[in-house]
């Protein structure tokens, strides 16, 4: 089903946008005179309560019906307050047994017990995370024209569902989102929860592939941190601050200055996949490994007063030990001379004065050079070779493609007494290799394949390239054994796809290693050094040797550790992709001139509004040549308890959820384009309530909204009510407004009620379409490429919850598109709820939805005999409540002549299923 694009255009919002015009355009306000200040922007002071209503949020609203002659409506029923909390807060259906319980539960608390049972259960975490996610504008893909996958997004969206399950202060759950990494570098999660910076869009195009000397580049990067900034205002201040990228702000206190002064806050950062350890102990070791590396890299002068004390000794002491053993056991080949079977444009090679050879000129596309060299070894039992780094070569080496890697598809030998033709000695003397063995692969470009005859597979070395690597081969039978004799050893290197070996040394062994895994090889600079003798070595090389050995330690530790997870994140450091690259520290930010990439005017430092009442504008920033620091300063004033907007966004967002529209209708914008609150003094005191008293608890926020009569009032939808005449949009709340299911919700109860529901928690997103693999997801892969109408409805993946599923934001799943499910393609605070034929044709015909209309029936006719007990379970599942003498008596013969399945799909189409009152 082809993706519908819908457009709303709301009168409310075009008379406020006319009124703002004519406001600035007729100069309303007079020469001298102070301009009001907006009411988002006023301090925040807790009013006192109206009234002597035993509940604060009953007390503002009832206050507000009297002065304009209404009253709350009647208590909905029971039934209705379990089905409309249930959905509220875990986005379920509750079962019969529960609706049962409820409906026979004397105690005068079994609607505040019932909340906090369901505030306890995780599936609270999972449906009020994905509103968090709407906000967020999260999906699983970049978007733009390269929809490419994000494989790793995922732990953020995890990170939420917990977070939320925790009940985690509001102020830390901000903190962690912005600057995580600075402010608690010690937990796991706080890395995870940086995927909110990278949660929306991303060009691929213009950061990965256009050159970064050019306009589209700059102009990508510049767009990028626009991203991070609409994101971060607009979900925690409620405020349109990107609309002063090109000038002042039209209706709001916001300079185009303050607007480049917030860009620069996250001038340090791009969005990629950062490692995260989510084992706290893991996480704590790999912290302390690396700082040794830091301290070791920058000569932290603490380090250096410990270099002479015995403990480091004894650990120089063992290096040396370690490599003399290793330099024993092999001898290097004398390598003689190296040829290159590409007949145009041959490789050159040229010796170097460690033994090793480097390879330069021309990059074949593919080609196999022969390597011609000496022992007088006899009983060769392994043949070593060592891809070595070099600063000549791209990356550092050890290969030659572009990013430093080289691909080995084949190593061939040949061994024999010294000959003088090396076609004869390669025919003749071939050696049978029995194992190969490396200190890293790529995945599975393992050394292995250098030996199947394939020339398609190969080893790899990356992403660990400048760095040193070796493998060893070793030989099924001893070669060469009589002793005195001097052999020649032919050896065929076949590179593939211009990924030839940059740097290499060869050497040979009568010792057999078996298949022990290879320890990592010295680096080439601890090597020169250990070359001298200990005797011979002034001051600085003992120095530098020391340093070079702890750092060689913290390495090979960092190596030991599992490997961690990755994150879709926000991130100064990360794997080079093209043109996309990290920067060295934050990039300079210069105001540009209507907003023109072309015209950069002065330069900007970072910092945040100067319009909050009471709480400057300037950031306390610990070092402003640190990203880190700069964000850490930001979260810190977005937390601070004078920002007025961060907790009326909150509390407005939270209100909006459960009634269906906010006090304020824009919860992305308390602006002056925005909307006027409804009960303005209803949302401050939430504000300084949820603040002060209730610790930044969620939780404690959604118990006392729904504990509220004005939460528990009817749906009264009787037009000659005395609300409908005056309040018909229902603004000062008379009457519980309607809601509709969400798509998400919809596919779960249908999953529940079929009994197909699986509840695991967390991990990687469940595909609920046909793909073309690797291809449809990756960069350099096919355009995307995905198939829901022919994915098997009976999969296991199909069971997972909504919001595990992977979201396209260019191809969006029919069903979800359908019911506004958000694509993720822009931050969505308020779902559109519209009302089309599509949704009807879609319920009507989705195979996901006819699928678990069959599952529901096939269970029920298993459980009961009788087709009147059928159709009263179904009721009770899908709609939960019994049906009447009349509805039993109509379904039953309905049932009777077109099938249970088509009974409980109908069931699924019916308003009353939709719909929670």
């Amino acid at each position: 089903m082809s993706p519908v694009i819908r457009a709303r255009v709301s009168h409310r919002a075009a008379a406020r946008f006319l009124a703002a015009w004519l406001f600035v355009l007729c100069g309303c306000l007079a020469s001298g005179e102070t301009p009001e200040v907006h009411w988002s922007l006023r301090p925040l002071d807790k009013p006192a309560l109206p009234g002597a209503a035993a509940h604060p949020v009953d007390a503002f609203v009832g206050a507000k019906l009297s002065a304009f002659g209404l009253a709350f409506s009647a208590e909905a029923d029971r039934r209705t307050l379990i089905r409309r909390l249930s959905f509220g807060l875990t986005g379920l259906p509750p079962s019969p047994d529960a609706v049962g319980r409820f409906l026979a539960d004397n105690d005068p608390q079994a609607y505040e017990n019932l909340i906090d049972r369901l505030l306890a259960s995780p599936r609270y975490g999972e449906h009020w995370a994905r509103r968090w996610l709407d906000v967020a504008h999260y999906a699983d893909t970049h978007g733009n024209d390269h929809d490419y996958a994000r494989p790793n997004a995922w732990p953020y969206r995890d990170y939420v569902i917990r977070s939320l399950n925790a009940d985690k202060p509001y102020t830390r759950f901000v903190r962690e989102q912005v600057a995580g990494d600075a402010l608690y570098p010690e937990e796991p999660e706080a890395t995870a929860a940086l995927g909110f910076l990278a949660a929306g869009p991303w060009d691929d195009t213009l950061m990965v592939t256009i050159r970064e000397d050019t306009v589209d580049h700059r102009m990508g990067q510049n767009l990028d941190r626009d991203g991070m900034v609409s994101a971060v205002m607009g979900t925690f201040q409620s405020l349109t601050v990107h609309c002063a990228r090109c000038h002042d702000h039209k209706f709001d206190p916001i300079s185009q200055r303050e607007y480049y002064a917030l860009q620069a806050v996250f001038a340090g950062v791009d969005r990629a996949d950062r490692p995260v350890d989510p084992d706290p102990e893991i996480h704590a070791q790999r912290r302390q490994l690396q700082r040794r590396k830091d301290a070791i890299a920058r000569r932290d002068p603490a380090l250096l007063a410990t270099l002479e004390t015995p403990e480091v000794a004894e650990r120089v002491a063992a290096a040396e030990e370690e490599f003399l053993h290793r330099a024993a056991r092999w001898n290097e080949l004398e390598i003689t001379g190296v040829t290159s079977h590409e007949a145009a444009g041959a490789t050159i090679f040229t010796p170097e004065p460690d033994g090793s050879w480097s390879a330069g000129g021309a990059r074949p596309e593919k080609d196999t050079f022969v390597i011609t060299a000496q022992t007088k070894l006899a009983g060769l039992r392994t043949l070593r070779l060592e891809v070595l780094p070099d600063e000549r070569l791209p990356q550092g080496g050890p290969g030659r493609y572009d990013n430093g890697n080289f691909h080995l598809a084949g190593f061939r030998a040949a061994v024999s007494p010294l000959a003088e033709s090396t076609e004869t000695a390669a025919v003749a003397d071939r050696v049978d290799f029995v194992r190969a063995t490396a200190d890293h692969a790529d995945g599975a470009d393992a050394v292995a394949n250098t030996l199947d005859g394939n020339p398609d597979t190969y080893w790899s070395i990356h992403p660990r390239y400048g760095e040193p690597h070796e493998a060893v081969f070793s030989l099924r039978e001893p070669a060469g054994t009589e002793h005195g004799s001097t052999w020649t050893v032919w050896l065929d290197f076949t590179g593939k796809s211009g990924h030839q070996i940059g740097r290499f040394r060869l050497s040979a062994s009568t010792e057999s290693l078996g298949e022990d895994p290879l320890p990592e090889p010295f680096p080439a600079g601890v090597v020169a050094l250990l070359r001298v003798p200990a005797a011979e070595r002034d001051a600085g090389q003992r120095q530098e040797l020391a340093l070079r050995v702890l750092d060689l330690e913290a390495s090979r530790g960092l190596a030991a550790l599992p490997p961690p997870q990755l994150v879709y994140a926000a991130t100064h450091d990360f794997i080079p992709q093209g043109s996309f690259k990290p920067a060295p520290g934050p990039r300079p930010i210069h105001l540009l001139v209507r907003g023109d990439i072309n015209r950069p005017a002065d330069l900007v430092e970072p910092a945040a509004l100067a319009c909050l009442p009471g709480l400057p504008g300037a950031l306390a920033i610990a070092d402003a040549t640190s990203e880190v620091d700069r964000r850490a300063a930001f979260a810190l004033w977005l937390t601070d308890e004078r920002n007025v907007l961060t907790w009326r966004s909150i509390v407005n967002r939270v209100w909006h959820s459960h009634f269906g529209r906010g006090l304020c209708d824009t919860p992305n914008d308390f602006g002056a384009m925005g909307g006027q609150p409804s009960h303005p003094e209803l949302l401050d005191w939430l504000a300084v309530w949820f603040r002060d008293a209730a610790g930044g608890s969620l939780k404690a926020l959604h118990r006392l909204l729904l504990t509220s009569a004005a939460y528990r009032q009817q749906v009264n939808d009787e037009p000659d009510a005395a609300g409908a005449l005056r309040d018909a949009e229902n603004r000062l709340l008379w009457r519980m407004n309607r809601l509709r299911l969400t798509g998400e919700q919809v596919r779960d109860a249908a999953l529940q009620c079929a009994g197909r529901l699986d509840t695991r928690m967390g991990g990687p997103p469940a595909m609920h379409f046909l793909h073309q693999g690797d291809a449809t997801f990756n960069p350099g892969g096919a355009p995307p490429f995905v198939d829901y109408a022919n994915f098997d409805q009976d999969s296991v993946e199909n069971g997972r919850r909504a919001v595990y599923r992977f979201v396209f934001r260019t191809v969006p799943d029919p069903l979800m598109d359908a019911l506004d499910c958000p694509d993720g393609g822009a931050a969505v605070p308020v779902r559109v709820d519209s009302s089309t034929a599509q949704q009807a044709l879609a319920l009507l015909n989705d195979a996901f939805l006819i699928r678990q209309s069959e599952n529901i029936a096939r269970s029920l006719a298993a459980e009961h005999n009788e087709e009147e007990a059928r159709i009263s379970q179904a009721f009770q599942l899908l709609l939960q409540r019994h049906p009447s003498p009349g509805e039993l008596t109509g379904w039953t013969n309905y049932a009777r002549s077109h099938g249970l399945l088509n009974v409980c799909h109908l069931l699924l189409n019916t308003n009353e299923f939709l719909y929670l009152d």
